[in-house]
């Protein structure tokens, strides 16, 4: 299996309708996207436009499209499951709890507090023991457990520590093993956000924070919708838990701007501004990612990164994603990627909007459907920083896991836009620039 994400739109030309796939994140080599003959039930089932049927379940959880997102369950009521028997069935002698109440130190005493995570995590579901049922539970030796949240260093007080913008969080917590599928770390892409349907919490979309009350998303993903119909949620990482240590956050949504050149024939000019009523409190897995200067242009020698919770396969046979994935991908030269599309169903004469650029083309790893609006972020400055810039928006691609770049909506065109917007509804330009 291989993961693969994007996002997919129905783009029309003069000479033909065309079904492309609008941003998600897919991770499957198998099977071809089905062509579907009516156009409008391919923009619904791309979009989200209509919740599917599983959103209309009622139940004592919320329903998501990243899964089921289930009520925040307080940290007194989590009891450790002592001597837990397994998913193989092997009798284990330890207590099952979330990482961060099992001390990591060799002394089994956390000293004054001052450590900096807590080890190793393995997600795989399928390994021999010891695995518990969550994500973000480990089975703890006796004396190791504790009954208090153990809260390491926050990233601010530690030394030589990267701050402002686009700071990838390297093994934040915990490191994990057994992510196979590109899973991204907690907290790894801390301006990664979701955007869901307010009514029943289903996913239909991503987006960046720009701003501590600023998203910056794709206009396809927020042209169905008015402020009051979906909500932002930051700091998500596994939807199946609220058991995480550090809590996502949710906000409700002031205004929409979109671009006044976007089309929605070739969803050119793909770009979005949603202000929030209120702002995010950034923490260690919340924070604002880096923008780029007017008119820079990515190099093509680097790989960038596109993450958020897509489907596994194209259509709706694909299930979304549990744990936000990051996939790895090489910026492609415009003129370069304009040939390869002219080589698919586009034909000859394809001309691709100077709106986009691209990035991608690598067989079984690429962006799907579901993802619209998700970040695609890229390297700068020295590497011991991790330091990244959003250098494009997913928009759209033929096919998924084919050997054929995707559209992305180039950032670099519209900062000064964006800074237009920003200092217009009174917020500062500064936070975002590195």
């Amino acid at each position: 299996m291989f993961l693969c994400y994007r996002t997919m739109t129905v783009f029309r030309t003069i000479f033909m309708a065309l079904a492309i796939v609008a941003t998600k994140f897919c991770s499957s080599t198998q099977g071809k996207p089905q062509q579907n003959s009516n156009a409008e039930k391919n923009i619904q089932e791309i979009f989200n436009t209509n919740p599917s049927p599983l959103d209309n379940i009622q139940s004592n959880r919320k329903q998501s499209g990243i899964d089921l997102i289930v009520n925040p369950e307080p940290t007194d009521s989590l009891i450790p499951a002592t001597n837990f028997n397994s998913i193989s069935g092997k009798a284990v002698t330890c207590n099952c709890v979330p990482y961060y109440k099992c001390d990591p130190s060799t002394n089994s005493v956390t000293e004054d507090g001052t450590f900096d995570g807590f080890g190793v995590i393995d997600i795989r579901f399928n390994a021999d023991d010891p695995i518990c049922p969550s994500s973000v539970d480990v089975c703890c030796a006796m004396n190791r457990t504790r009954s208090e949240t153990l809260n390491p260093t926050p990233l601010v007080q530690r030394p030589n520590q990267p701050q402002g913008c686009g700071v990838r969080n390297v093994g934040l917590d915990f490191t994990l093993s057994g992510a196979t599928q590109n899973e991204a770390g907690f907290g790894e892409f801390p301006w990664t956000v979701a955007l869901l349907h307010f009514s029943n919490f289903s996913y239909f979309c991503a987006g960046s924070l720009i701003h501590p009350q600023v998203i910056l998303t794709a206009v396809h993903c927020v042209q169905p919708h008015n402020p009051g119909s979906f909500i932002i949620r930051a700091g998500e990482w596994d939807s199946q838990t609220t058991r995480e240590r550090l809590p996502y956050q949710e906000r409700t949504v002031k205004n929409i701007i979109t671009h006044p050149q976007y089309k929605s024939r070739n969803i050119a000019n793909d770009f979005a501004l949603v202000i929030l009523s209120q702002p995010f409190v950034l923490d260690d897995h919340i924070n604002v990612v880096c923008l780029p200067q007017q008119g820079s242009i990515p190099a093509t020698s680097i790989t960038c990164y596109s993450t958020g919770w897509g489907k596994d396969v194209f259509g709706s046979q694909g299930k979304y994603s549990v744990i936000m994935k990051r996939v790895p991908l090489p910026v492609v030269e415009y003129n370069s990627c304009q040939e390869r599309l002219r080589k698919t169903r586009l034909g000859p004469k394809f001309a691709l909007d100077r709106s986009f650029m691209c990035a991608g083309g690598q067989r079984g790893i690429d962006t799907c459907q579901g993802d619209g609006g998700a970040p695609l972020v890229c390297p700068i400055g020295i590497s011991s920083e991790t330091r990244y810039m959003q250098s494009g928006i997913v928009a759209w691609g033929i096919g998924c896991n084919d050997e054929v770049p995707a559209a992305y909506a180039n950032v670099a065109i519209v900062r000064d836009w964006i800074d237009q917007q920003m200092l217009a509804n009174g917020f500062d330009t500064t936070g975002y620039t590195a």
